[in-house]
């Protein structure tokens, strides 16, 4: 699982300090240098499509890193593997 959380890290996207819910699309548009408005617009528009957009948008907010390069799911997998 390390590999995987290194691989992510190693995409150079984090969730944004711009946040509205997650960061997701604020670190998109930090990582594309656009304005967040036109990337949570783009995620708007892709959320009308019939489609996965919400589950998109969950799996990002929990495998991007946030500023501080921690990872949620790497963090609650931790957590949980420590307990006996």
């Amino acid at each position: 699982m390390d590999k995987f959380f290194s691989i992510v890290r190693g995409l150079g996207l984090k969730r944004g300090p711009q946040r509205w819910l997650g960061g997701v699309c604020g670190g998109i548009a930090a990582k594309l240098n656009v304005d967040v408005a036109y990337v949570r617009i783009g995620y708007l528009l892709f959320a009308l499509i019939p489609g996965p957009a919400f589950v998109f948008y969950l799996a990002a907010w929990l495998i991007l890193p946030d500023q501080r390069n921690a990872i949620i799911l790497e963090s609650f997998l931790e957590r949980r593997a420590g307990r006996p």
